[in-house]
C-alpha cells in the first residue's frame, strides 16, 4: 500500500465537464446543428438542460437517431460518430467528457469526406480556427470565425452523410475506413495522451485504492486532507467548439 499523500485532485473520475449550446446553423439536409465527430479514446455523456433536438449515431448498432428532451442522459464509447440536431434554437446541454485532457488535445476526428482524412496536414487545415478565444459575444454573420466555423461543420455534414448512407446500406462495416484513417491522425499524440492518463485517471483510482486500503485497515489518514476545490471559467466568452458555443472551467487551475 502507498501511503497517502497531498496530491493534485483532479474533477471526479477524471473527467471534464462543458457547458453546450447547441448550434442553430442549417445544413445541407435542411437541419440545425453542430460538426458531426467521434472519440478515438473517450466516451462522452450528455446531460440535456434545455430545448430538443436528436443525437444521430453511426456505431457498431449502424444508424440511429437519439430523441433530446431536458432530463435525457445517455452516453456513447469511442469510436461512435455522433451528430447533434437541434429541434430547438435553445438546446442547451451538459457535457461529462471521460480522460479530461484527451478531448481537449485532439482525440475528437472530424468526419471529413476521405481525401481529407488522408492527409494530416489538409485535416488540420480543415479543422482549425483561429482566434477562438479573442470573440466577442454574440455571433455575427459576417464575422470571419463564425464563416470558418460553419465552413469546417459543413465539410464534416458532407463526409458524414455520404458515410451515414454506406452505414445504412453497407452496415457498421462501412465504419472501418474513417476508424483507420482516425487512427493515423491521432497517432503521434498518443503517447502525450498515456501521460495525461496516467496522471489523471489512474492516479485518481490508484489513490481511491489507497484511501480503501486505509479505511479496510482502520485507518483515516486521508481524511484529514480534506478540501474543497473550484475552477473558473476558461473563457469569459463562449468558445466556437465542433457542436456549439462551449463554456469551458479551468481544471488546470483548479
Amino acid at each position: 500500500m502507498t501511503e497517502t499523500t497531498t496530491t493534485r485532485t483532479w474533477f471526479p473520475g477524471g473527467t471534464a465537464v462543458t457547458q453546450l449550446r447547441v448550434y442553430d446553423w442549417p445544413a445541407a439536409d435542411g437541419l440545425r446543428g453542430g460538426s458531426p465527430h467521434l472519440h478515438t479514446a473517450s466516451t462522452e455523456g450528455y446531460v440535456v438542460l434545455r430545448g430538443a433536438g436528436t443525437l444521430e449515431t453511426l456505431s457498431g448498432a449502424g444508424y440511429v437517431e437519439h430523441p433530446l428532451e431536458p432530463g435525457t442522459l445517455l452516453w456513447f464509447t469511442p469510436g461512435t460518430v455522433h451528430r447533434l440536431v437541434a429541434a430547438s434554437p435553445e438546446l442547451e446541454i451538459l457535457v461529462v467528457m471521460q480522460n479530461a485532457g484527451l478531448p481537449e488535445a485532439g482525440d475528437a476526428v472530424l468526419t471529413f469526406p476521405p481525401v481529407v482524412l488522408a492527409s494530416a496536414s489538409a485535416y488540420a487545415s480543415a479543422a482549425s480556427l483561429p482566434g477562438l478565444a479573442d470573440l466577442e459575444a454574440g455571433p455575427q454573420s459576417d464575422d470571419p470565425h463564425v464563416v470558418a466555423a460553419r465552413r469546417r461543420r459543413d465539410l464534416a455534414i458532407e463526409g458524414y452523410l455520404a458515410l451515414r448512407t454506406s452505414v445504412q446500406t453497407e452496415g457498421p462495416s462501412a465504419l472501418t475506413p474513417l476508424y483507420e484513417a482516425a487512427a493515423l491522425l491521432v497517432q503521434g499524440k498518443a503517447i502525450g495522451w498515456q501521460a495525461l492518463w496516467h496522471e489523471r485517471v489512474l492516479g485518481s483510482a490508484e489513490r481511491t485504492a489507497d484511501h480503501l486500503s486505509l479505511l479496510a485497515s482502520g485507518r483515516a489518514d486521508h481524511l484529514a486532507e480534506s478540501a474543497v476545490l473550484t475552477a473558473d471559467q476558461s473563457s469569459p466568452v463562449p468558445t466556437w467548439g465542433m457542436c456549439g458555443r462551449l463554456t469551458t472551467w479551468d481544471l488546470e487551475g483548479a
